[in-house]
C-alpha cells in the first residue's frame, strides 16, 4: 500500500476527531488565558501552565494541561498549523485513540526532558539557599547574596523581594535587633518560592515534535515545503530541527525563552514509541 499517496491532509471540516478537537481546545484555552488575564488579572499559565515539580504552584494535573496552553498567538498558530498538517495524516494511519496516546505521551516525554534542564540550572542556588536555610547567620546570608548563582537569578519578579529584604535587613542589623535572622528566615523561604515559580512550561512543541518525528520516519520521503518555500524531504527536515535544537539547547542563549530540550524530549519519545510499534506490525497501520 502506498500510505504516501493515500495519507494527505484536507480541509478543517474534515479533519479527524482528535485533531479537531486539540485544535478546538488549545484556541478555546488561548482565548479564555487573553479574556481572564484582561478583564479579571487572572493568570490561567499559573494554575494550568507546568511548573518545577518543588514549585509552590505546581499541581500534579499540569502535566497534561501545559500541552493545550501557549504563550502568544504567534505561538498557537504555528503550532495548531502543525497539528493541523502532521496530526490528521497520523491520526488516519493509527486511530483517534493510538493517536491520543501517542500525542500525550510525546507532551510528556518533553515535560520529564525539560524538568531535567530544570534540576541542573537551580540545583546550585536552592542548595546554597538550604544551606544558609540550615545555617542562618550573617556569614551564609552574605555568602550566598555574593554567589553568582543568586546574582543571575536575580529577575524582574524577584528582585523586589530582594530589595525589601535588603531594607529591612540593614535597619534590623544596625539597629541590633533580633528580628534580623527572622527576617532573613522569611526572605529565603520567599525567594526559593518566587524563583522556583519563574520555570514555567507552555505549548504543545514538545507533542509537536514527537508528531514530526513519527511522520518522518512513516513517510520519510515525503515533500515538505520549509516557510512554504523550499521543497525538502520530510527525513531530512526532522533531523534538520533535532539538530538545530539540540544545538540551541546546549548554546544556552539568556535571552531565548524556547523549551529547546522539551522539543527534543518530545521528538525522541515519539522516535521511540513508533520503533514500539513498529513491531507490532499487525496494529501498526
Amino acid at each position: 500500500m502506498n500510505f504516501n499517496n493515500q495519507y494527505r491532509p484536507g480541509a478543517f471540516g474534515g479533519l479527524p476527531m482528535v485533531t479537531k478537537n486539540i485544535i478546538i481546545i488549545n484556541i478555546i484555552f488561548f482565548l479564555l488565558t487573553v479574556v481572564l488575564q484582561q478583564s479579571q488579572s487572572f493568570d490561567l499559565v499559573k494554575y494550568l501552565g507546568l511548573h518545577y515539580v518543588t514549585a509552590p504552584d505546581f499541581k500534579p494535573h499540569q502535566f497534561i494541561s501545559y500541552i493545550f496552553m501557549h504563550g502568544s498567538l504567534m505561538h498557537l498558530l504555528f503550532n495548531m498549523l502543525a497539528v493541523y498538517i502532521f496530526g490528521q495524516v497520523l491520526e488516519q494511519v493509527w486511530g483517534p485513540k493510538r493517536y491520543l496516546i501517542f500525542y500525550i505521551l510525546t507532551g510528556l516525554g518533553a515535560a520529564l526532558a525539560q524538568y531535567i534542564v530544570i534540576y541542573f540550572s537551580v540545583s546550585p542556588l536552592i542548595d546554597s539557599i538550604q544551606f544558609a536555610q540550615k545555617n542562618l547567620n550573617r556569614e551564609s546570608i552574605n555568602g550566598l547574596l555574593n554567589t553568582i548563582d543568586f546574582q543571575k537569578s536575580l529577575s524582574h519578579q524577584t528582585y523586589p523581594i530582594y530589595e525589601t529584604f535588603v531594607e529591612q535587613y540593614n535597619k534590623a542589623v544596625q539597629d541590633n535587633s533580633p528580628r534580623a535572622l527572622s527576617i532573613a528566615s522569611q526572605f529565603l523561604l520567599d525567594y526559593k518560592n518566587q524563583f522556583l515559580n519563574e520555570f514555567v512550561v507552555v505549548g504543545a512543541s514538545g507533542s509537536l515534535f514527537g508528531l514530526l518525528g513519527a511522520f518522518g520516519m512513516m513517510f520519510p520521503n515525503r515533500m515538505l515545503y520549509l516557510y512554504f518555500l523550499f521543497p525538502v524531504k520530510a527525513k531530512w527536515l526532522v533531523i534538520a530541527y533535532g539538530a538545530f535544537e539540540i544545538f540551541s539547547g546546549i548554546r544556552a542563549n539568556p535571552e531565548d525563552n524556547v523549551a529547546h530540550f522539551a522539543h527534543i524530549g518530545g521528538l525522541v519519545v515519539g522516535v521511540i514509541i513508533v520503533l514500539i510499534w513498529r513491531k507490532d506490525k499487525k496494529h501498526f497501520y
